[in-house]
């Protein structure tokens, strides 16, 4: 026999009503872990802010050289020029320090190991264009280099053309650059420094082209005016 219409609680058995109600119930709290009134913590702010005004004041104030726990094993700055140990680096050895760094933007095409890319990047190791006149090489890597060129009496009839990097490099990192590349792969050469470079871009700076090998010619044994430091010599 089937329950009467009037006999059915649909409080009692619908599980679609039950099942909300009881997740909105919250758990009962274990004695204890009731969190803390909004005026403590707010309390206590207060005299965290007051504390640590007192003790600025009792102790003569923050200082990092002071405060610091390890101030008495203070490493020295290592960088050249710091004060540190690169601070007795010869002209020559800052050049090549910096120039290795610099010398970034060049090894993509002629080869960390300075030997180049046949038919394609001329070798910078042994160069008779290295180990020429500075004047040429500080013009080469200001202004470029475009057309066909002989390097240790290889013929390198289509080269990639040498980008000028006046724009990119300061007179101080195309010192430091050449210097480098005239001192390694078995290179050795003189200094460069940023005031030879300064003269010949103010010497070229009405120029906008790339150069070629015979515009060059005329400077492949000459040196770019200027002393270099007596350490370097």
């Amino acid at each position: 026999m089937s329950a009467s219409p009037s006999s059915y609680n649909p409080d009692a058995t619908d599980l679609d009503r039950l099942h909300p109600a009881v997740k909105r119930e919250k758990a009962d709290l274990a004695p204890g872990t009731d969190p803390a009134p909004m005026w403590v913590i707010f309390l206590g702010l207060i005299a965290a802010i007051i504390a640590g005004g007192q003790l600025g004041v009792n102790t003569g104030g923050f200082s990092f050289e002071t405060s610091n726990p390890l101030a008495g094993a203070k490493v020295p700055d290592p960088r050249p020029g710091a004060g540190g140990p690169g601070a007795v680096l010869d002209p020559m050895q800052l050049a090549m320090k910096k120039g290795s760094a610099t010398y970034a933007l060049c090894g993509g095409c002629h080869q960390g190991s300075g030997m180049g890319v046949p038919g394609m990047f001329p070798p910078l190791a042994g160069s008779d264009w290295v180990m020429g006149g500075t004047e040429r090489s500080i013009r080469v890597v200001l202004n470029g280099l475009t057309g066909p060129i002989k390097v240790k009496g290889a013929d390198f009839a289509a080269p990639a053309p040498m980008p000028p990097q006046g724009a990119v490099l300061s007179d101080a990192d195309i010192a430091n650059v050449l210097t480098f590349i005239r001192n390694s792969w078995g290179n050795k050469g003189s200094l460069v420094t940023k005031e030879m470079v300064q003269k010949v871009r103010e010497a070229e700076k009405a120029r906008a082209l790339p150069w070629t090998m015979a515009e060059l010619e005329k400077h492949a044994t000459v040196d770019a005016p200027g002393d270099a430091p007596p350490a370097a010599k």
